[in-house]
């Protein structure tokens, strides 16, 4: 089944390249980058290859290359010249086809660029089989209610001044979808969890400029390619100071950060035992006596 065209990947790409040329902003990426790096220091293995997938800036490669326990690093995006610097290597590839041969990684990192993917399930896939066994996925991407504010306050105002709603905020998936796809991918122990982060701003056109800055503005395929109106545009910047803005004035952001972690199958792991093997009774360690079901509790017995 084909997947859906939901992003227009050729424009992610060309705002991506330009933010990093010209320098987006960091913060974000810094602060993945921070916890990438505390989660492989509780990782205790070695990994020789490595590969950094689409991250923005260097902050996450940057990580692996400092790490103790990374040998090699790869960094990858559309955008990029093949090169290498420092032992890391430098490769044109696209979130959607990856260039790898499988079971020829160690790990895989990926912070702020797989919530613009098409087709997240073949993408994890294919991550999955470029893993050698007992190879670990760790990637930080954008949750469901990331700019939250915004995509409210846009909804309205164009309900109110032009009579329908066209999306102006990409959609980004569901933490509960997210781990139910890694499973269907093929990874064992799959864990997700949130970060979420209140990002405040002098307005929201502050947000809005940092927004283009990081090439993260609307890149749905769907998106209307009309210029907004000016009077729908002032009428969201009004919504969103009246409904989300703080007592000094500034207004809020919601950024949600959804970790997911995985590993490709390795006879090594832990397995869940088979429903019935347990050797001893849950009764017997708590010292207490096992009520058969349907029979109440007296509480005189013990």
């Amino acid at each position: 089944m084909t997947a859906p065209y939901v992003f227009d990947r050729a424009t992610v790409t060309a705002r991506r390249k330009r933010a990093a040329a010209l320098g987006a902003p960091t913060f974000l990426i810094e602060r993945i980058a921070d916890d990438l790096a505390d989660r492989l220091q509780a990782v205790l293995r070695t990994f020789a290859r490595a590969v950094d997938l689409g991250s923005p800036g260097d902050a996450m490669a940057r990580v692996l290359a400092e790490s103790a326990r990374v040998a090699d690093v790869i960094t990858t995006a559309p955008w990029l010249e093949p090169r290498e610097n420092g032992g890391t290597v430098s490769v044109v590839a696209d979130e959607e086809m990856l260039p790898f041969a499988d079971g020829a990684l160690d790990l895989v990192v990926s912070g702020l660029s797989l919530q613009a993917v098409n087709d997240l399930p073949g993408t994890f896939a294919q991550v999955r089989r470029a893993l050698k066994p007992d190879g670990l996925f760790l990637a930080a991407l954008l949750g469901g209610a990331t700019l939250t504010e915004l995509r409210q306050s846009f909804a309205l105002a164009e309900e109110e001044c032009e009579g329908g709603v066209s999306p102006r905020v990409a959609p980004f998936a569901d933490v509960r979808d997210i781990g139910a796809l890694l499973q269907r991918a093929g990874f064992a122990l799959p864990v997700t969890d949130l970060d979420n982060v209140t990002v405040r701003y002098s307005s929201p056109i502050a947000l809005m400029q940092d927004l283009r800055a990081m090439g993260a503005t609307n890149p749905l395929a769907e998106r209307r390619r009309t210029p907004l109106k000016r009077a729908t545009l002032m009428r969201a910047l009004e919504i969103y100071a009246e409904k989300f803005s703080d007592a000094d004035g500034r207004v809020r952001a919601t950024v949600e950060i959804v970790w997911l972690s995985g590993w490709a199958p390795h006879e090594s792991q832990q397995k869940p035992l088979a429903p019935g093997s347990a050797t001893h009774r849950l009764a017997d360690a708590l010292g207490t006596k096992e009520i058969p079901l349907g029979e109440k509790a007296d509480p005189r017995r013990r």
